[in-house]
Formats: structure tokens, sequence, C-alpha cells
């Protein structure tokens, strides 16, 4: 009698591990995914591209003559004009040198004031026959040899006081002062490698970022020329690296002819005028190009996969066999869409959800969108009932 208790009871176990087993292992349309056919429509698209600004002149600010630094006028970030003092440089040895110059051509001066009455004494004689021509010829001559010699002295003048203007270090545009490595009491001079400062005309702003050479292909072809492309392209605008959008719009304005070897991209240029002063050289941006396309193929980016840097999406064939298909897109600004450049064609069908549980090849039961969220919502009503207490 125990023995066919044990068995019986044994039995009843095993029926309730199956059953439960049976309920695990139950699929619930696994192979029931959202499938979509591509339409087209109109597009417009904001494509973006990261930026480096840069001063409209960039200005390196060097010394052009030897000595200790003596005062700094200026700050770091400081904005300043034309000509307004930077730096001032020691300049006791060329306020001298100036002195010295001057001196010179002082002595040359009196001399020369003194052999033109010597030539008018010696011209009278000459008249009247009194001295030779050779001494009056000589007389000339050394008249001519001072005026020179004056001529020389007022030059090495000019270059004494270039040089004792040179101590004060200027500005040689409107724009912001960049780093200041050096500090007073700096020895600097004409060969020293780092500039004193740098000085960017940030009235207007360069803004570079960089365009595949495929796309500056395609624009080319589609213009006829560059310069055409560049007449094209529309008024873009700056996303700042504080998520804000700058309040003046930029036109593109240059385009590279040299392409980088190493990256295969082409430098593009876009102006922004800085009135404010709010864009400085060496920041960085975000440049916003609109796009209107017509008869464009948007899908959402949850339909797509990367494989090495390539973009890819699900086809369904009429058998509703899936195949992994490449295409080239556009990503749009809202971050949940791409448009599809190539690879699709209206009237095809694609996966649109569930894309890491199938592989290709497989065969799939396309349903809607709406179907599958109301199975999403079947399946996790299904998982609470499992998870709730019983009621005794």
């Amino acid at each position: 009698m125990r023995i066919n208790h044990y068995l019986i009871a044994l039995a009843c176990i095993l029926a309730l591990a199956s059953c439960d087993k049976k309920q695990q292992d139950i699929k619930l349309g696994d192979d029931e995914f959202a499938v979509e056919t591509v339409k087209s429509s109109t597009a417009d698209l904001q494509t973006t591209y990261s930026a480096t600004m840069k001063g409209e002149e960039v200005s390196e600010i060097r010394a052009k003559v030897s000595g200790h630094i003596t005062k700094v006028y200026v700050k770091e970030g400081a904005t300043v004009h034309k000509g307004q003092p930077l730096f001032a440089i020691d300049n006791v040895q060329y306020a001298s040198g100036v002195k010295q110059a001057q001196a010179a051509v002082n002595v040359i001066k009196t001399n020369l004031a003194t052999q033109r009455l010597a030539l008018e004494n010696k011209k009278m004689l000459h008249d009247k026959q009194i001295i030779s021509d050779f001494d009056y010829q000589m007389a000339q001559n050394n008249l001519a040899a001072l005026e020179a010699q004056l001529g020389q002295a007022e030059a090495a003048l000019t270059s004494a006081k270039d040089q004792l203007s040179f101590c004060t270090v200027t500005s040689p545009a409107n724009g912001v002062v960049g780093e200041i490595p050096y500090r007073v009491g700096s020895l600097v001079g004409p060969t020293t490698q780092q500039p004193l400062t740098t000085v960017a005309s940030t009235a207007t702003m360069y803004a570079y970022f960089s365009m595949t050479e495929k796309q500056l292909l395609s624009m080319t072809r589609e213009h006829g020329t560059k310069d055409a492309a560049v007449k094209a392209f529309p008024a873009v605008t700056l996303k700042l690296t504080d998520g804000s959008v700058y309040e003046h719009e930029g036109h593109i304005e240059a385009i590279s002819g040299v392409v980088d070897a190493n990256t295969g991209s082409v430098q593009i240029r876009a102006d922004f005028k800085n009135p404010q002063s709010i864009l400085r050289s060496g920041g960085t941006a975000t440049v916003v190009i609109p796009t209107h396309v017509d008869n464009a193929i948007i899908i959402p980016q949850s339909a797509t996969y990367k494989i090495q840097e390539k973009t890819f999406c699900y086809t369904v064939d009429k058998d509703n066999m899936i195949h992994n298909t490449e295409i080239q897109v556009l990503q749009q600004e809202n971050g949940k869409d791409f448009v599809v450049t190539s690879g699709l064609s209206v009237g095809d069908r694609i996966m649109v959800e569930g894309l890491s549980k199938v592989k290709d090849g497989q065969k799939i039961i396309p349903i809607t969108r709406e179907q599958s969220a109301k199975k999403l919502d079947k399946a996790k009503k299904h998982m609470e009932e499992k998870k709730m207490p019983n009621a005794e």
C-alpha cells in the first residue's frame, strides 16, 4: 500500500512538473514582428557637423627687439583695439641709440654747413682763376660726400627710432587677447619661439567643419561647379556648447580644394557675424545645415543596426523571409529617424521592431505596430498574473 501511495505521489509530481515546463515552453507568437511598408514623403532635414571656431584674423604678437618685459598692459581674454599697447620692453639701450644717432646727424649737418661755405669761397676764387679746376672740383666732391653721410646718418636715426618704438608692443587689429605666457621680467626677442600672445579679430568668426568627399562630389554634380555649390547652400545656424542656438545666421563661404588623405573629408568654412563677441577663437560648436528633400524615404532608427560603421535593415520579401540589407542614410536632428538615400525603394517592406531577436534568412509572421503593442501588453499582463500570489 505504501509503495502504491509513493508511486501515485511521484506520478503527480512529474505530471505537475511537465505541465509547468509546457507552460514555460509556450511560444506566444515568437515569430511575429512588426513590419511596415516603405513610403515616400517630403522631409526638412537638419544635418549637423562639429565645427571649430577661428577668428577672421589671428595675429601672433612677437617682440621685434630684445629685452626684458617691464609692463603687461592687458589681461588674457581682454578685448583690444588696433594700436592699443599690449607690452612694454626695457627701452634704455634703444633710447640711448636714438640719442647717439641724432648726435651723428647733428655733427654731419654742421660739417655740411661748413663745407657749403667753403664751396662758395672756392667758387669765387675759381671764377677769378685764383684756384685750379681741380681744387674747385674737390670742394664739390667733399660736399657731395657729406650729403651722402647725412643720408646714412638720418637712416640710422630712423632705424634707432623704430627700434625704440618697438619697445611698446601694440595690437595689429581689433580683437581678443589670447594666452599670455610671459610676465614682467621675462626676456624676449625676435628669436623667441613662443609668441608673446595672440590677438584674434572676432568681428567675423569662421566655423570650420568637414564634409565627406562623396557628399561634396554629389553637390558638385548637382550644381555643376564647386562655386555654384557654395552659392546654393542655404543659411546655416550654429548650436553652441550649452545647447543654445546662436542668434545670427551664417553662410557657407569657402570649400577647400584639398581632400584630407587620412579622413577622406573636405574642409568647409561658414562665416558668422559676432558683434557681441559671444563666439571665441578656438571654441567648438555645431553647424546645422537645413535641407529640404522631396520624395524622401524616412525610416525609424530603431529599424536599423550597424556593422563596422555600415548601416543595415531587415527587408521582408513576398514569402516573409527577412534579408539584411545595407542602406545609406542621413541622420535627422530629431535623433529618431533616418532619411534613406540608397538601398531601399518605395513599396519595400522592412522590420521595425525586434531586430536583435532574428537572423538573416529567417521566416517571420508580419504584424502591424498596433498588433505588436497589444501583444506586448498581453505578455506583460500574463507575467504579472504568474507573479501574483494565490488568494488562499
